[in-house]
């Protein structure tokens, strides 16, 4: 059993040491790393890298609103781009400290970045539909068709003795 030694906040940490605090896989922050340019570990001889507390909080950032408020990469690209790095870094920390509150991010544009489902006490937030979000209309047909085949499955598996007897009765 491996034995972690607590860092000061202030400390460099490797990507084992962040993909084990952010609960993601190193692979992951190796990819959010080509595609968030802002992410820059430090590296050393032979690759190694070394994340600086700033980039811990930006990684926060970015695993918040990927993975809690449903953005896509787009999306969090759109908003550091707009916005800013500190607005990414602050997101998490106002979601931590406001614990039911999620944070407002400001929806620029023409509203294709979502906007953060509750807002922040200082946040301006303006409400926008997320583009990923189906009418109710389509959500209601789709659930009465998933009920139709979660009723096929069971008449499908039942035991072949059952099937006999209802094949059976139906030709009577």
């Amino acid at each position: 059993m491996a034995m972690t030694v607590s860092k000061s906040a202030e400390a460099f940490r490797t990507i084992s040491e962040v993909a084990e605090e952010l609960d993601v896989p190193k692979h992951v922050l190796r990819f959010w790393e080509q595609k968030f340019p802002q992410i820059k570990p430090m590296k050393r001889g032979g690759g190694r890298r070394y994340y600086r507390p700033e980039d811990l909080d930006l990684l926060r950032g970015i695993r918040h609103l990927l993975h809690l408020e449903g953005y896509t990469i787009r999306g969090v690209q759109k908003i550091l781009r707009t916005q800013g790095v500190d607005e990414v870094k602050r997101c998490w920390i106002q979601a931590e400290q406001g614990g039911a509150e999620t944070v407002g991010i400001r929806s620029k544009g023409r509203g294709k970045a979502k906007a953060g489902r509750k807002a922040g006490s200082q946040a301006a937030v303006e409400q926008v539909t997320p583009p990923n979000r189906l009418p109710e209309d389509i959500v209601r047909t789709l659930k009465s068709a998933l009920s139709e085949l979660e009723a096929c499955r069971r008449l499908l598996s039942a035991p072949l003795s059952d099937q006999s007897a209802w094949a059976r009765s139906a030709e009577q």
